[in-house]
């Protein structure tokens, strides 16, 4: 089909979401909240198979009170959750149910291939499921996606087993062998954590020596992380996360690792041989697993033909306005890469998109109304 004749098939909205996470789901409450239908005005696209963003893909062993500030989605608190439950199902059936309460009708499977210009200063959204033209999105679609494997010297003649963080199976799978985990945030401490009592043994390797924060992590400690990380968004730099800037959290699980030996931090080992790694002066560690708890980077190559990358190599954000094209938020990217910032910059990308849409007539959805799930968006919630 031609570029007129996709056009042409295209189905209009005024906002596509992409994504439905905690930051897309943040959004779309808000675009419904303050007049915009579903299916009519705006539609929430998420690429997962079933609800739970993110959170339905890690591991069995992260149980949901070890999950460090999950905050609840606007307008409908998480309550009750047993603790010992694995995170991925209690966060799931959550955001199963908040999607029915506020009646958003997340659209999935749906792959989002590549977003274009379109015609008269609209937008073409190329999924899966057909052509969307839109006058605004909001990209929400985080970071898990796109998993980080540093290169390394040798690394394709180790005759182990590679795998990520997106791929942790949990700590059993460790049993008698021995594992390198690289990384030193807060997800490699908490693989080495777990998987120390199974491992034959365990050997930890950080690029930087790890930064571990005494104290409780107050507003203020937030705020100023929040800062740091947004200062480079604005400078089209590639967003860093806030735990790179606020260094981990010295709790007794981690004061015991130290004392246990198991948090005795190597340097980056320079290469990779066929049964271990090696340093320059001579060191080395026999393996059986390399596991790279090394982070993720934003999922956003679909946005690519739009050409938004700046020179340093990330998107110029304001707030969550994409600086070189206003009709584009990235919500959930740098600053708002957190559970509550998500929500807040939802709100904030929904305020920016309904000054863009002004000029279109709108029948308002009063706040409080009842949805097809008979519940209601309640006047107030989430500001």
């Amino acid at each position: 089909m031609n570029n007129s004749g996709v056009r042409d098939s295209a189905r209009e909205v005024d906002a596509v979401v992409v994504g439905a996470g905690q930051a897309g789901l943040s959004s779309a409450y808000h675009l419904r909240r303050t007049g915009f239908e579903p299916e009519r005005d705006f539609v929430v696209l998420d690429h997962a198979p079933r609800p739970g963003g993110a959170w339905q893909f890690r591991w069995p062993s992260l149980t949901y009170g070890k999950v460090h500030g999950m905050h609840a989605l606007p307008g409908m608190e998480l309550t009750d959750a047993d603790p010992q439950r694995p995170s991925s199902a209690v966060i799931a059936e959550y955001f199963d149910a908040y999607e029915h309460a506020f009646d958003l009708r997340v659209r999935r499977p749906v792959d989002v291939k590549a977003v274009r210009e379109g015609d008269a200063g609209r937008l073409l959204v190329e999924t899966s499921d057909g052509m969307w033209s839109t006058r605004a999105l909001i990209n929400a679609t985080g970071t898990w996606d796109r998993p980080f494997w540093p290169r390394s010297p040798g690394q394709e003649t180790f005759r182990g087993r590679q795998l990520h963080t997106a791929q942790y199976p949990g700590p059993q799978d460790f049993a008698g062998q021995r594992v390198v985990v690289v990384g030193g945030g807060a997800s490699g401490t908490q693989h080495l954590l777990e998987i120390a009592p199974y491992a034959a043994e365990t050997h930890w390797v950080t690029r930087r020596p790890p930064v571990f924060r005494e104290g409780p992590f107050t507003e203020d400690v937030g705020r100023e992380a929040v800062a740091l990380v947004e200062e480079r968004v604005r400078r089209g730099l590639p967003p860093k996360s806030v735990v790179s800037v606020t260094g981990l959290p010295l709790n007794d699980a981690i004061r015991q690792g130290i004392a246990d030996g198991v948090l005795d931090r190597l340097p980056m080992f320079d290469r990779i041989t066929p049964d271990g790694v090696e340093w320059d002066d001579g060191r080395r560690v026999d393996a059986d697993v390399i596991l790279w708890a090394t982070g993720f980077r934003a999922a956003i190559d679909h946005l690519a033909p739009l050409r938004l990358r700046e020179p340093g190599g990330g998107i110029r954000v304001e707030g969550t306005r994409v600086v070189a094209d206003p009709r584009i938020h990235l919500v959930g990217y740098g600053p708002s890469a957190s559970t509550i910032g998500a929500n807040r910059a939802g709100r904030a990308a929904v305020r920016d998109i309904r000054r863009l849409t002004a000029d279109a007539p709108r029948t308002v959805t009063p706040a409080g109304s009842v949805g097809s799930a008979g519940s209601t968006v309640p006047a107030g919630s989430g500001e």
